[in-house]
């Protein structure tokens, strides 16, 4: 179970809070607000009901607490939240109480007083780690008489005592205030007496402020995913069997942002309510029968169906099992293979550790020595694990590491062969011609000016500055996580009219350092001529009526040239690229519908000549050309009568017999008419464009 926290944050919220210092465009009570909303939006994000919050406003203008009827020395001091789980109404709550008052009577120590108390009351003598943490800008009176019997409750109860102050002196950060009021002055000094005494943190606001554009290493609980055995051979048969006693806990694990959910507003709904309410999905069943009529079905009704070719073929719950693999739970080792052999593709998923059973020293003995037999080997194993009866078996690499303070196997999931894509490329250091010649000059290769010019760039690119790491591994972060994150935060304090300004350090990763590029530039330069780099004429995109007719960076028309007669004619061995270049150089519809129409019947004729499915891709890649011209050039009424004609043709058999696979790969391809939803100009409709796809003649 998760440790339980109480966090008790005392606020200034005096009428000095209501202005701006330093420079600031935000009043000192607006900036320090910044890290509490942080810290305590964190505590919601989590939903841990074992982390408590309390808020205590110091400088209001009424008193609300337990001690107000003892001593005058405590009034302006009002409990805002008592120490609980703060939930979305708490937290939309606490923006409107947390406003500067109209008073500057309070005393500071009195409010700590106070924040002990609440403490007290709450956590009793339970185990609870308990932090006050104390926002105030400390230029109001303080009776500093009780500052050592003050600090003696922070350390007998052991409360963690943070105090942050508003523009505090610090040397250390490098933080100075100019013109300090000599009351401000020695306020610091007795809470810092305090905060010495009590064995607590003191700074200053600009260095809490500073470190929220850095997300916070969260550290989690670690919860094993197997317990159990680790073995190598079947000690229920064999004597001379390994059976170890171990643990498996994630060591590396990919963390995404938050998902979004479907969410409607609530009528009637209170005025403490969210409003919200989820999303619920009704599924219905139906089938026609050989009647014609229709009939709606259970889920219970439904069997599962796993296709076969083009064949569903069904298999009924009760028969499940015979596709189920009976497992039992365990881990054994396979074998073991050269630590060399393992391909990088092997490792990318995540990781986890295999360590002994805790408090089991002959498993810890047992262990280790398995995994320095490995490593002094230069291998690894290859496990079988199953985490539960009946589970699925994962088969697994298992990789030895010994450090100083640690020795445990790195588990490491096994890819499918179905994962694993094997792509062929052509070497980058030599061009092999057609008779197998090898070529070490050529225009594709890299000449040695480009080399020296390429490497002389990446030697300029170094992340390392003055013997120190720019972008050290944990320096970075993910902004894509942190900056979702973020937003829902901001976005649970402010409402919807606001979005958070991105951090000056999440910018950072976008924007190559000014010192970098300075210092890559003449490199770079070098490299732009040695590459003989141009920049290529951007190609106008969007729809037009007609394409004007692209001329070429040269200046020089080759089809000009040679004289060459404007092409009226689609070839029929070479369709598809010739039916394009007349397309890009067409200059009226007459000219447009004829190709369109030799296309369709080249169409036609790759259909009745195909020998079983053998120019079907053709017909495909052909059909998807044309529908995708006649959709940019907004003409969808020349595509539409060709598929028109050529389903007919197709399903009424007229095309040398049986060619229905034809167009069940036109509907697979989604090649069915334009509708109006695709082009305006078009008058087919989205639900008759959808129908056409049906293997029906006259649909």
């Amino acid at each position: 179970m998760s440790e339980k926290e109480a966090t008790v944050y005392l606020i200034d919220v005096s009428r000095s809070m209501s202005k701006k210092h330093s420079g600031r465009s935000q009043t000192d009570l607006e900036w320090a607000l910044q890290y509490v909303w942080d810290k305590i939006t964190n505590v919601v994000f989590t939903g841990r009901k074992t982390l408590m919050i309390g808020v205590v406003g110091l400088g209001t203008d009424g008193t609300s607490n337990d001690m107000a009827s003892q001593d005058d020395s405590y009034k302006h001091i009002s409990v805002l939240q008592p120490i609980s789980q703060i939930l979305m109404p708490e937290l939309r709550s606490l923006p409107k109480v947390l406003t500067p008052s109209k008073t500057d009577d309070r005393d500071v120590l009195s409010g700590i007083i106070i924040a002990v108390d609440m403490m007290m009351k709450h956590c009793k003598h339970l185990k609870y780690k308990k932090r006050i943490v104390v926002i105030t800008n400390a230029t109001g009176h303080i009776d500093a008489d009780d500052v050592e019997s003050t600090a003696e409750q922070f350390k007998n109860h052991d409360i963690e005592l943070v105090l942050l102050g508003i523009d505090f002196d610090d040397p250390d950060y490098g933080t100075k205030e100019e013109d300090k009021s000599a009351t401000k002055a020695e306020n610091e000094r007795t809470l810092k007496k305090l905060v010495d005494l009590s064995g607590g943190m003191f700074g200053t606001m600009q260095e809490a402020i500073d470190q929220l554009s850095r997300p916070d290493m969260k550290p989690i609980r670690a919860t094993p995913t197997y317990r159990g055995q680790l073995r190598l051979g079947d000690p229920e048969q064999y004597d001379t069997a390994l059976s170890i006693d171990v643990e498996r806990y994630f060591k590396v694990q990919t963390r995404r942002p938050p998902t979004a959910s479907s969410f409607v507003i609530r009528e009637n709904t209170a005025d403490d309510d969210q409003g919200l309410q989820s999303v619920h999905s009704i599924y219905k069943y139906s089938a026609k029968l050989e009647n014609g009529e229709t009939k709606e079905l259970s889920r219970e009704e439904l069997a599962k169906g796993y296709e076969y070719g083009r064949t569903a073929v069904a298999i009924m719950e009760s028969e499940q099992n015979i596709t189920k693999l009976e497992t039992s739970m365990g881990y054994d080792i396979l074998g073991f293979i050269p630590m060399e052999h393992v391909e990088r593709y092997m490792l990318l998923d995540n990781s986890n550790v295999v360590v002994a059973q805790r408090g089991n020293d002959k498993a810890a003995l047992a262990l280790s020595s398995l995994v320095h037999a490995l490593f002094e080997l230069g291998s690894v194993a290859v496990g079988r694990l199953v985490k539960k009866d009946m589970q699925d078996p994962i088969l697994t690499i298992l990789s030895p590491l010994v450090e100083a303070d640690l020795e445990c196997l790195v588990e490491n999931v096994l890819p499918f062969a179905e994962d694993v894509r094997s792509y062929r490329f052509p070497p980058l250091d030599k061009v092999l011609t057609v008779s197998g010649k090898e070529l070490t000059e050529h225009r594709n290769l890299p000449n040695q000016k480009l080399m020296t010019s390429m490497s002389d760039f990446v030697d300029n690119m170094t992340l390392m500055n003055d013997d120190e790491e720019m972008m050290a591994m944990e320096d970075t972060f993910s902004p894509v996580l942190h900056r979702v994150e973020g937003a829902i935060k901001f976005r649970a304090i402010h409402g919807p009219e606001k979005f958070p300004d991105e951090p000056e350090m999440f910018k950072t990763y976008r924007e190559q350092p000014e010192e970098l590029r300075d210092r890559s530039q003449k490199a770079l330069e070098k490299l732009i001529e040695a590459a003989d780099v141009k920049k290529v004429q951007q190609r106008a995109k969007g729809r037009r009526r007609y394409r004007d007719t692209e001329k070429p960076i040269s200046g020089l028309d080759v089809s000009e040239l040679l004289r060459k007669e404007k092409r009226d004619h689609v070839s029929p061995d070479n369709a598809i690229p010739e039916f394009i270049q007349m397309i890009e150089t067409a200059a009226d519809e007459k000219y447009i519908a004829t190709i369109v129409q030799q296309m369709g019947t080249i169409l036609t004729d790759w259909v009745r000549t195909s020998y079983g499915e053998k120019n079907y891709g053709k017909v495909v890649e052909g059909l998807g050309t044309v529908r995708q011209w006649m959709q940019e050039l907004e003409m969808p009424d020349l595509y539409n009568n060709m598929v028109q004609e050529l389903k007919e043709k197709i399903l009424s058999k007229q095309l040398g017999g049986d060619r229905a696979l034809m167009w069940f790969q036109a509907r697979k391809n989604k090649l069915g008419l334009i509708s109006s939803d695709e082009c305006k100009p078009s008058k087919i409709t989205a639900e008759a464009a959808h129908a056409f796809l049906d293997p029906k003649p006259g649909t």
